[in-house]
C-alpha cells in the first residue's frame, strides 16, 4: 500500500464503529476528528456532521450510510495516583442508518447486504463516491439535468426511463418552488428527447397539462411549439376544444356531463342514444319528419292518459320540447283549448266537449298535435340531445319505466351546462393534437366545468390511448391536483365523488401497462385521495408545514428517513426532497431555476412593485 494511500486514509477516517443494532449503527469517532472542514490534496471535505453520507470499511466492501444523529457519551474513571483524581472523557458517538453499499464493480446499491461488525472504520465519503451514490443513469440512457445536490456543488442527473415513465408526485405549500419543479422537468424532457429524435418524439409521445392557475401559458414555458386552449366560460372570446362531431354520443362522455348515476341515469341516457341513433340511422330518409311522427304519437299517447298528475307533467315535458310561439310569433298555450274532467279522470276538448280517451280519433284536432308541425330540430348537437332525453322520459313515464325524480335531475344538469360546453367546446373538429404537448387552462373556466373537463378529457385521451401500439406514451399533468382529486368535496353528490376518483385511481393503477403516465402537483396532499398519493412511483416533495399533510407524506413515501422527514417543514424554496423508484436513496436537491421567460406565472407579488416611489422621490 503506497504512503499517499496510507496518508489519505488516516486523514479520512473519523473513527469506528461501536454498536451495532439492527440497521442502526453506532459510531465513536476519533478525538482528533471534530473539526468541521479538512483538508485533503488541496482540498476541503466536509467532515461528518448530521444528514451526511459515511463510508463504513468491512474488509473489502464498502458500506454506505446516513448520519442521522449524534451525542456525547460521558465515560469517566478514577486515575491511579495518591490522589485517585477522576478523568472525564468524553466520546462523540454518531447514529448512522444504513443506506447501501459499492459493490465489487464500483456501482452503489440501495438497500443492506452485510452489516457491519464492531470495530470496522468508518471513512469520510469523499467526492468520488458521493457521485456514485447519487448517479442515478445507466450509461447509454437519456437523462435530464434540473437539479445539483443541497449542500454540495455538483449537478445530478435523473434517468428518463424511470422517471418519467412512472406517476409523479410534486407536493409543497405554495411558494416552495413547486411550479418551477413541474416547468423544469418537462422543459428539459421535451429538450432532450427532441434532441434525441425529433420526429418520434412528435409522432409517439403526447403530453396534455391540466393548468387550473393559467401558469404555465408563456410561449417559452416548457415548449416553444405546445398548443395552449385558453378556455373559459365566462364569454364567448375563449378558445374551443376541438371534439368529434359524434363526441358527445359517447355514454361516458355524455355521462360525465350529465354527473349520472350508475344505476338509473346511466342506463336512461343510454336508452336515450339508442333512440337518437334509430332517429338518425342509414335507413331514415328524413330523420326530422321521422322525429316529428314520434313526438305526434308521444302526445296522443299523454293525451289519453287517466292520471291527472302524470298527464300534466308530460304537458310540461312537451313545452320543453316545442316551441314557445307560432310560427306568427305570438305565444302558444298548448293546452289552452283542453280541460281535465276530474270524474272520468281523462282530457276533453273545451269547444266540444269531445273526452279524448273515448274519441282518440279527435286528438289530431288539438292545439298541441298541431303544433308539433312548428317543431324544428336544433342544429346545436346537445341541445338535440336533451329534446331525445325529453321524449325518452315521456315514454318511460308512459310504460312505467322511470321514475321522474329520478331522471329529470340528469337532464337539469345537462341543460344548465348546455352554454358552458357551448362555449368550450367545437364539435365536428377532431385536432386535439395540434402539437404533442398541449396545455388546457382553466383559469377562467367555472369550478363545476373545472371539475368536469380534466375528468372527461382524462378518461377520453385514456380511452383511446390503450387502443394504440406499444411504442406511444401519453402523460397527463395535473397542476393544482387537489381541484379534482380532492375526497372532501361537498358540492358533488358522494355517488359522483366516488366515480370521478375511481376513474383517477384506475388511471394510476393500471395506465402504466398502457404508457398513460400521471404526474399530480398539489400544496395539499392530504386533501388527495390515498390511493392516488400511495401509487406515485416518485416523489418531489417541497416544503410542507401542516401537520395533515406530513403525515400523509410519512404514510405514502416510507423510503424517507427520519432525518429527512423532519426536515420538510424547513426547506427553503427551490429545494426540495426527491424520493421514489428512480433513486436507491432519498435525495434532498435544488432545482434549478428557469430563465424569467421560461418560468411559470407563480411568482408572488411585491408591494414595491406594485407601489413603486414616487418620481419625485427616485
Amino acid at each position: 500500500m503506497s504512503v499517499h494511500k496510507l496518508t489519505r486514509d488516516a486523514v479520512l477516517r473519523v473513527g469506528e464503529v461501536s454498536g451495532v443494532d439492527g440497521r442502526r449503527i453506532y459510531v465513536m469517532v476519533d478525538k482528533n476528528k471534530n473539526l468541521s472542514d479538512m483538508f485533503l490534496d488541496g482540498d476541503i471535505l466536509k467532515n461528518i456532521s448530521v444528514n451526511s453520507y459515511i463510508e463504513i470499511r468491512k474488509g473489502f466492501l464498502s458500506i454506505i450510510g446516513r448520519v442521522e444523529g449524534e451525542m456525547i457519551q460521558e465515560e469517566s474513571r478514577k486515575v491511579a495516583g495518591p490522589d485517585r483524581e477522576t478523568v472525564y472523557r468524553d466520546k462523540r458517538i454518531l447514529t448512522v442508518s444504513l443506506s447501501g453499499y459499492i459493490d465489487e464493480t464500483g456501482v452503489f446499491i440501495g438497500g443492506t447486504r452485510e452489516l457491519p461488525l464492531i470495530g470496522n472504520e468508518a471513512y469520510i465519503v469523499t467526492r468520488d463516491k458521493i457521485h456514485l451514490v447519487h448517479n442515478l443513469v445507466r450509461p447509454g440512457s437519456p437523462s435530464v439535468n434540473i437539479a445539483t445536490i443541497f449542500g454540495e456543488d455538483f449537478d445530478i442527473d435523473f434517468p428518463v426511463d424511470g422517471l418519467f415513465n412512472s406517476h409523479i408526485a410534486i407536493f409543497g405549500n405554495t411558494g416552495s418552488g413547486k411550479s418551477n419543479t413541474v416547468a423544469r422537468l418537462y422543459q428539459e424532457l421535451v429538450r432532450v428527447l427532441s434532441a434525441r429524435n425529433e420526429r418520434a418524439f412528435e409522432s409517439n409521445a403526447r403530453f396534455v397539462l391540466f393548468d387550473f392557475n393559467g401558469e404555465y401559458t408563456n410561449a417559452a414555458c416548457i415548449a416553444d411549439n405546445k398548443t395552449v386552449y385558453n378556455l373559459s366560460t365566462r364569454n364567448n372570446d375563449g378558445d374551443r376544444l376541438p371534439m368529434p362531431a359524434d363526441g358527445l354520443l359517447d355514454i361516458e362522455a355524455l355521462s360525465i356531463l350529465a354527473d349520472a348515476t350508475d344505476k338509473t341515469q346511466k342506463p336512461f341516457l343510454r336508452r336515450m342514444l339508442r333512440f337518437f341513433n334509430r332517429v338518425h340511422s342509414e335507413d331514415v330518409d328524413n330523420p326530422e319528419g321521422y322525429l316529428k311522427a314520434i313526438i305526434r304519437k308521444r302526445v296522443s299517447d299523454a293525451l289519453q292518459m287517466s292520471d291527472k298528475l302524470r298527464a300534466f307533467l308530460l304537458i310540461d315535458y312537451f313545452r320543453e320540447i316545442l316551441p314557445s310561439e307560432d310560427t306568427a310569433g305570438e305565444p302558444v298555450d298548448l293546452v289552452g283549448d283542453l280541460d281535465w274532467h276530474n270524474q272520468s279522470q281523462e282530457f276533453y276538448i273545451k269547444a266540444t266537449n269531445i273526452y279524448l280517451r273515448q274519441h282518440a280519433d279527435q286528438i289530431d284536432s288539438t292545439r298541441l298535435y298541431n303544433h308539433v308541425d312548428n317543431f324544428d330540430l336544433p342544429d346545436s348537437l346537445l341541445s338535440q340531445l336533451i329534446i331525445f332525453l325529453y321524449l325518452q322520459l315521456i315514454y318511460d313515464v308512459i310504460v312505467n319505466r322511470a321514475q321522474n325524480e329520478h331522471i329529470v335531475p340528469v337532464i337539469n344538469r345537462l341543460k344548465s351546462k348546455r352554454h358552458d360546453i357551448d362555449k368550450i367546446f367545437n364539435l365536428g373538429d377532431d385536432n386535439f393534437w395540434q402539437s404533442n404537448f398541449v396545455v388546457l387552462n382553466l383559469s377562467d373556466v367555472n369550478l363545476d366545468m373545472k371539475k368536469t373537463l380534466p375528468l372527461l378529457l382524462s378518461k377520453k385521451l385514456y380511452s383511446e390511448h390503450k387502443n394504440k401500439g406499444p411504442n406511444q406514451s401519453l402523460n397527463i399533468i395535473i397542476d393544482e391536483a387537489h381541484n379534482i382529486l380532492s375526497t372532501e368535496s361537498f358540492r358533488e353528490a358522494e355517488n359522483w365523488k366516488d366515480y370521478r376518483l375511481e376513474t383517477f385511481e384506475e388511471i394510476i393503477k393500471e395506465g402504466r401497462k398502457f404508457g398513460v403516465f400521471i404526474t399530480i402537483a398539489s400544496q395539499r396532499p392530504n386533501d388527495i385521495s390515498p390511493t392516488i398519493t400511495s401509487q406515485a412511483h416518485n416523489y418531489f416533495i417541497h416544503r410542507l408545514i401542516n401537520e395533515r399533510d406530513l403525515r400523509t407524506i410519512a404514510s405514502a413515501v416510507s423510503y424517507i428517513d427520519r432525518v429527512t422527514e423532519e426536515s420538510i417543514p424547513t426547506l427553503p424554496t427551490g429545494t426540495c426532497v426527491f424520493s421514489g423508484v428512480a433513486s436507491q436513496v432519498p435525495l434532498k436537491i435544488n432545482v434549478k431555476p428557469l430563465a424569467e421567460n421560461a418560468q411559470p406565472r407563480s411568482a408572488t407579488r411585491k408591494f414595491g412593485d406594485i407601489v413603486p416611489p414616487a418620481p419625485e422621490a427616485i
